[in-house]
């Protein structure tokens, strides 16, 4: 039965305003459903907390809950919450007038006593309108929590709005849109759950849809840790991440300054990047309490750390009216840098308490540090501690931190040292390490390509530079006497200083085309010669990757001359002196070939099918004599 109906004009802005509302401050039409929920769940806060002060309340028994029906005949959905409720000139005044705030006015009102325990989202007003973006006719029955009759509130979004007095209501307000056309999904069952579990899945009241509970998902990261067990950490983390295996490590903190935070983050088993499925998408979702504002954002989490799964909540959201996008771009920055830092710290925590597991994460989530020590200078000092490699003092796989290899060095040592290769046993194999070895000075095995950009980026860690073992100007071999001038020791044969020097000057010659310069070398041991890189920055493997990329855009090989370094005491070398004063045309076949097989070593490219021939060239000269 409905009696004394009135019809009011919206206001002139808010006429004005509603168009834009409806067609172009949301951007997914599935966001109204949204708002309605966060409405809903804003009223059953308020009763909650008004209810506190009052002994008699009305419909006490009425459990608070939002329910959700649909009408497939009628095309209807229909959203009913058992909150705090509107009075008539309540009705009037909040949806009258377009982005007034009932949540603000309420908080505002309680600012002194309990606003640190009041969670309310949004503004009701410019939520509210959002439902005429699928329906043609919305009605909202209402009656408050003060007994007063309740109330109905109808309109097609046009320009007015009627308000006719209703009996029977309970405390509470049932919203009914009447969908339009183009709108018919929204009275689906399985199209309402899925904008729930998207959206509102951790709204702190049950969301009972046709009669079953959707969101049974907790919002575990607004609870205390120390109440959460690991079942149901494994069962929140499947949810969020869309995992069906736990996760390698979680992380779970809140902080009040500057930010008011609330984080729950994953680190999953598998990296499915590297596994062949793609570039994953950003795995943290953005909430305003408990209601997703960003899905899979990129604003909350540095690009390199895409891979992490889990939730993001804090009250302080500079949100826009619509609440779907972040504003205030300084207040992100801030909020972006503490969670990175704080799982940063949190990581180097984990590795130095259990380094095996930190070993399993490395070896599957490794690339994404390195990723952010090449991109991201802000957290370089905080990633090189989490960074891990292979070295001479390490077990063959195990892998060690910068500051291990610190802990290592000589007092004298004024460098970190780096060598990449294919492999640990090609590395050990090569003339890189022979006077490292010699001089028992550890060197970081840098596996994969990538890593010597990693280390050029880093440049220096905890005060010690990195560099690459082959840069012609090592502080190692600074001090080593010239192959000619050392101390006989044992009678090793080795070549006088006259003879080396020619030798270098005819190689200098017979190598123009190919080499920056040829040298003695102060650190070989027993190799007879090694690629140097002479400008101290570009390391043979950083020469290689841009190689791969220019030959990727369909450029020529581009590469800067190398100095080959020699060793005076190695035989092939003595001899070498010898024979190009003998049969300088064979001896340069030689040289050559000692220079290609310094730049095989070096991981560089050469001509194949030259070298096979001069191979077989000097095989023939072999066998023939």
């Amino acid at each position: 039965m409905t009696t004394e109906t009135t019809t009011h004009e919206f206001q002139t802005e808010t006429k004005k305003l509603l168009d834009i509302v409806i067609n172009s401050l949301y951007t997914e039409r599935d966001i109204f459903v949204r708002e309605l929920i966060s409405n809903a769940a804003d009223a059953l806060e308020k009763f909650r907390h008004e209810s506190l002060t009052k002994s008699d309340v009305f419909d006490s028994h009425v459990p608070l809950e939002i329910t959700i029906d649909v009408d497939e005949k009628k095309q209807t959905l229909t959203i009913t919450d058992t909150g705090i409720g509107m009075t008539r000139s309540e009705l009037e005044h909040n949806l009258g007038t377009i982005a007034h705030s009932g949540s603000n006015t309420f908080i505002t009102e309680l600012a002194e006593a309990v606003q640190k325990d009041v969670s309310l989202i949004g503004q009701f007003g410019v939520g509210f309108y959002a439902a005429f973006m699928a329906g043609k006719k919305v009605r909202v029955q209402s009656r408050s929590w003060d007994e007063s009759e309740g109330s109905e509130w109808v309109s097609d979004g046009s320009g007015s709005f009627t308000i006719t007095e209703m009996k029977g209501l309970h405390r509470g307000t049932k919203i009914i849109v009447e969908l339009k056309d183009d709108a018919k999904e929204y009275a689906q069952k399985w199209k309402i759950e899925s904008i729930i579990k998207q959206y509102s899945a951790f709204v702190s009241f049950p969301i009972k849809l046709e009669g079953d509970t959707v969101n049974t998902v907790q919002a575990l990261w607004t609870r205390n840790r120390n109440e959460i067990t690991d079942e149901e950490y494994s069962e929140f983390y499947k949810f969020v991440g869309n995992a069906s295996t736990d996760s390698l490590y979680r992380l779970h903190f809140s902080a009040d300054a500057p930010l008011a935070i609330n984080a729950l983050l994953f680190v999953p088993e598998e990296n499915f990047e590297i596994l062949g499925f793609g570039r994953v998408e950003p795995g943290v979702n953005l909430y305003c309490q408990r209601i997703l504002i960003d899905q899979h954002s990129e604003n909350i989490l540095p690009e390199w750390l895409r891979f992490l799964k889990g939730v993001v909540d804090s009250e302080d959201l500079p949100l826009n009216i619509s609440r779907q996008a972040l504003q205030d771009n300084a207040l992100v920055a801030k909020l972006r840098k503490v969670i990175t830092k704080r799982f940063l710290k949190y990581l180097d925590e984990q590795a130095k308490k259990d380094p095996e597991l930190y070993q399993k994460f490395w070896s599957t989530f490794g690339i994404y540090l390195k990723e952010g020590v090449t991109s991201d200078y802000e957290y370089q000092k905080e990633l090189g501690k989490l960074l891990r490699f292979e070295s001479s003092k390490s077990e063959d796989t195990k892998v060690v931190s910068l500051a291990d290899y610190l802990l290592r060095m000589n007092p004298e040592q004024e460098e970190i040292y780096y060598i990449n290769g294919s492999s640990r046993a090609a590395i050990e194999a090569g003339p890189y390490v022979e006077m490292f070895k010699k001089k028992d000075i550890e060197i970081i095995y840098t596996l994969e390509p990538i890593d010597d950009f990693v280390l050029s980026h880093l440049a220096e860690f905890d005060g010690k530079k990195l560099v690459s073992a082959d840069r012609a100007d090592l502080s190692i071999a600074k001090d080593e006497k010239d192959a000619s001038d050392e101390s006989d020791d044992g009678g090793e044969e080795k070549l006088d200083k006259e003879s080396i020097n020619g030798l270098i000057e005819w190689m200098r010659k017979e190598l123009e085309s190919t080499v920056g310069d040829v040298v003695l070398s102060k650190r070989l041991v027993d190799a007879p010669a090694m690629i140097v890189n002479p400008d101290g920055f570009m390391s043979s493997s950083m020469e290689r990757i841009l190689a791969a990329s220019r030959k990727e855009q369909g450029m020529g090989p581009e590469s800067s001359k190398k100095n080959l370094e020699i060793n005076g005491r190695n035989p092939l070398i003595i001899k070498l002196a010898e024979l190009y004063k003998k049969d300088a045309g064979f001896a340069a076949e030689v040289a050559k070939q000692i220079h290609d097989n310094a730049m095989i070593q070096a991981g560089l490219v050469v001509d194949p099918l030259e070298m096979v021939e001069r191979n077989y060239k000097i095989l023939s000269r072999v066998v023939g004599s």
